[in-house]
């Protein structure tokens, strides 16, 4: 039996293998980056071992330092997780021969399934319907298509590609970013769906010859090829779930599988699906699985690793309806652009349970209050499930526990999907992958502009009542810099969009709201508001005869509002603002920290609107920069391989009216 893991994984899914073993009396080690030593994941193991720097090259995806940090501490099995090295088959091989228990599948199930061109062939022997496929961009006649890496997951190195003009740069940023996500730049083609939806088998097999398929999920709806809604059962066409799941047995028992693992169709309009992959571990959705079926997925997965038979002879049928969302860090309207920061606030309410299987709400969370987000690793901070007996339930259940959730400090991609989960479509189950790209409407903030206003006087109000609760003598008086009480005080923040709001306002000594103005932009109002209670971390306004309650906190110079419509983050203005330096017309900026991956264009370059200058990385991912409008490259202050903090400048371009002749 296996008396010490390590987990060779970070954030929520390290936690989530953790909480399996406290629960079976199982030792435990983390490994870690530097930029993850104070991560919850680390703290909560028995042992932890340092993986010098930062960067996943550095860390998380060298075996040597990983197998070391086993013999170190006496570790006795390796659980790998998600990403990073789940699915190198060398790694797995590495770790078995070391005389470690590996938990996962054969590392020749691994390597027949991490080729995905040649577990294509393999599986269509096996029956499995295929998509057309290419290695040769010379031969493919037909578009649209998508580029795919040949190894990992998670979307990276996928590209959708609707013209020829188009190919050559996607298939050679596809390999950019599968290489830096996996070590590995090999790509394919194939045929692109449209309207598909994605729909994948659970499979687990053990090594008595025993392979199930333990239902299936829905995971259709997704951002630059990553999911961020999935649930399960899926609704699907009559007959077809038990087509999927023979399909999905035959591709596991291909391989002789043992483990955990998912096989991935492409499910078409018309009810036909189309192998696309096979993870060969567990899956970042597990838990809407483990919500439908009552088992703990990892436990199986430890079992099965010491030999043990499954512990069901059968498919379980579903009980009730499971949907899980990943919250990311992450702003969805700047094309969906990784957010870093301090997380100072991550409160969900109602949750009952965390990292195994619940009814209700569960969260499987990689941060915590205080949580830094940096650069170096995948957005996703979270996962939300909820189960409820219907599919209608579980959705209204998630979007409500997710509306009202607390999360300052970080841009997430919160209200984008409590917008998905109450749009008609997806009640009605009218999904796929194009979803987002159809409904521009969900990318709108939940808190609409007109009430923007409002949260601000609320913040303005609880930071008089902060200064009052804190002032030794002379509380009565107003909290602003003047004493005088027939002179409003004045409060400035910048806005969710940047934009500038100023709020006067007035109290009585009786402490009543005796006169308030807000302007925001252009816009100027004196809205029927009456202030009823006002305490630092909490304000209630009686609006038009409606009582709101609004939820402050403040950081610093940032105040995080949270009311019955929606959050807004502000950032309070300076009374006096210190002088800045002027940036040159025509700066681009860089939105987040992270490195220049490659420069496009040189100094002196005539360069059109769209153009693509340069491609930072960050993340994981590459983010490209683009040309605003017409002009000539001035300059290049950053060359490939640089590091930049936000809002260094990037390049400079110069539009064509200005630039010397």
């Amino acid at each position: 039996m296996i008396q010490k893991l390590l987990v060779a994984n970070r954030g929520e899914i390290a936690r989530r293998v953790l909480a399996t073993c406290r629960a079976l009396g199982v030792a435990t080690v983390a490994v870690h980056s530097d930029a993850d030593a104070d991560a919850p994941f680390v703290a909560e193991a028995d042992l932890a071992v340092r993986l010098p720097g930062n960067t996943p090259a550095e860390t998380y995806l060298r075996a040597d330092l990983i197998l070391a940090a086993a013999r170190r501490t006496g570790a006795d099995a390796v659980h790998p997780g998600y990403g990073f090295l789940a699915e190198n088959a060398d790694f797995a091989a590495a770790v078995t021969d070391a005389g470690l228990t590996w938990v996962g599948p054969p590392a020749k199930a691994i390597a027949a399934m991490g080729d995905k061109m040649a577990a294509k062939a393999l599986l269509a022997d096996a029956g499995v319907p295929m998509l057309p496929t290419w290695t040769d961009t010379a031969e493919i006649t037909a578009f649209p298509v998508l580029v795919k890496a040949s190894t990992g997951g998670g979307g990276r190195g996928m590209r959708i590609v609707s013209d020829p003009a188009g190919l050559a740069e996607a298939v050679a940023s596809a390999r950019r970013e599968a290489a830096a996500a996996f070590g590995d730049g090999t790509v394919f083609v194939e045929r692109y769906v449209e309207r598909g939806r994605h729909v994948e088998v659970q499979v687990f097999g053990d090594s008595h010859g025993t392979v199930l398929a333990l239902g299936e999920r829905d995971c259709s709806i997704q951002r630059r090829h990553q999911k961020i809604v999935e649930e399960a059962p899926a609704v699907l066409p009559d007959g077809v779930r038990q087509r999927l799941h023979a399909a999905a047995v035959a591709a596991a028992r291909a391989v002789g599988y043992v483990g955990a693992g998912t096989v991935e169709f492409l499910l078409a309009p018309d009810g036909e699906f189309f192998f696309l992959e096979m993870n060969t571990r567990l899956q970042v959705e597990h838990p809407v699985t483990e919500a439908v079926t009552g088992l703990d997925l990892v436990r199986l997965q430890l079992l099965v690793a010491e030999g043990e038979a499954l512990p069901l002879a059968a498919t379980p049928p579903p009980d009730g309806h499971a949907i899980e969302v990943r919250l990311c860090a992450e702003d969805p309207a700047r094309g969906h652009r990784p957010a870093t920061g301090v997380l100072h606030r991550f409160a969900v309410p109602g949750v009952i349970g965390e990292f195994g299987p619940a009814r209700g709400l569960r969260l499987d969370s990689g941060v915590v209050d205080g949580s830094a987000v940096g650069v170096h690793y995948d957005s996703m901070l979270a996962k939300l499930v909820a189960w409820a007996p219907t599919r209608a339930e579980a959705t209204r259940l998630l979007a409500g526990a997710l509306a009202r959730a607390e999360l300052h400090g970080v841009t997430t991609n919160r209200d984008l999907l409590v917008r998905v989960l109450r749009s008609d479509e997806f009640g009605a189950a009218e999904v796929d992958t194009g979803f987002l790209d159809r409904h521009p409407d969900v990318f709108a903030p939940l808190l609409p502009a007109d009430e923007v206003p409002l949260a601000a006087l609320a913040a303005a109000l609880a930071s008089a009542a902060a200064r009052r609760a804190a002032a030794p003598v002379l509380a009565g008086l107003p909290s602003g810099w003047r004493n005088v009480p027939a002179f409003p005080q004045i409060a400035r923040y910048a806005g969710p969009g940047g934009d500038e709001v100023e709020v006067r306002y007035r109290l009585d000594r009786t402490g009543a709201l005796a006169e308030c103005s807000v302007s925001a932009g252009e816009r100027s109002f004196s809205p029927s508001v009456a202030l009823v209670a006002a305490a630092p971390d909490r304000v209630v306004l009686d609006f038009d005869g409606v009582r709101r309650a609004y939820s402050v906190h403040q950081v610093g110079l940032e105040v995080f509002v949270d009311g019955p419509d929606g959050a807004a983050s502000l950032a309070e203005l300076p009374r006096f603002p210190l002088p800045t330096a002027e940036l040159a017309a025509g700066s681009l900026l860089a939105p987040l920290p992270g490195a220049v991956a490659r420069v496009h264009v040189e100094v002196g370059q005539r360069v059109a609107a769209g153009d693509l200058l340069l491609t930072l990385e960050a993340m994981k991912l590459e983010h490209p920069v683009l040309a605003p409008a017409d002009g000539v490259v001035a300059e290049l202050p950053v060359p490939a391989g640089g590091q930049v903090d936000t809002g260094a400048v990037l390049a400079v371009v110069t539009a064509l009216e200005e630039a010397p002749s």
